[in-house]
């Protein structure tokens, strides 16, 4: 019984979250979220936890996490397409990212407006809460003493960049990389989500305001 619950039910709950918005079961645009968020909320009660044990709270907002939370987006994004990228390009020569869902947003004000409140919503919140949040602390737990926070910080990016695959491998290497960002931010920031929420929600916010300028 142990093993179920300290390994089995984990794991499962993983697999759910990480393949639920791939299989398309829910027929419009992100619906999986609201379903998947109930399933963790109901998996956190069982465990007797809620949202605040994975680093979520509303009382946890402060202007110091919108500030920070900014400014590392700002300079995480130039760092990646005016540095990193380049760069990388120079050592293998990889296919661009596939932005094909995103090809209509250029001059398109309402697509772009509705994908703007998706990147906060959906790419802000609910990816940070799924995977820095539930997904991470769920692998902590599973780790020994003091590699728990290291490998269970790198699975869990991991992960973030395969859930990212039908970007291509330089959409997932992206990820892979903004992803340890946001992070990073949150755990240095005594587990308080809200700094990789803003992070990740105004790195997309730049990076579709980019396709939307034709760039």
């Amino acid at each position: 019984m142990k093993i179920l619950k300290e390994i089995i039910y984990p794991l499962l709950a993983i697999a759910l979250v990480v393949c639920i918005p791939h299989t398309g079961i829910i027929p419009f645009p992100f619906g999986y979220c609201l379903p998947v968020l109930l399933f963790i909320w109901i998996f956190l009660k069982y465990y007797k936890e809620d949202f605040s044990t994975v680093g979520f709270s509303l009382n946890k907002f402060t202007f110091k996490a919108l500030l920070i939370g900014s400014l590392a987006a700002i300079g995480l994004f130039a760092f990646l397409t005016w540095v990193f990228f380049p760069l990388l390009n120079q050592l293998a020569e990889l296919p661009p990212a596939d932005l094909g869902d995103f090809a209509s947003i250029r001059h398109n004000t309402p697509f772009y407006l509705f994908l703007l409140a998706m990147g906060w919503i959906v790419g802000g919140f609910y990816e940070e809460l799924v995977f820095h949040g539930f997904l991470f602390t769920r692998l902590e737990k599973m780790m020994p003493g003091k590699i728990a926070v290291p490998v269970a910080f790198l699975l869990s990016n991991v992960i973030f960049a395969a859930y990212h695959f039908q970007l291509g491998a330089e959409g997932v290497i992206n990820a892979f990389m903004a992803g340890s960002v946001y992070h990073a931010l949150m755990l240095y920031h005594k587990r308080n989500l809200w700094y990789a929420i803003i992070c990740h929600a105004v790195f997309d916010t730049i990076a579709l305001t980019y396709l939307y300028a034709g760039y």
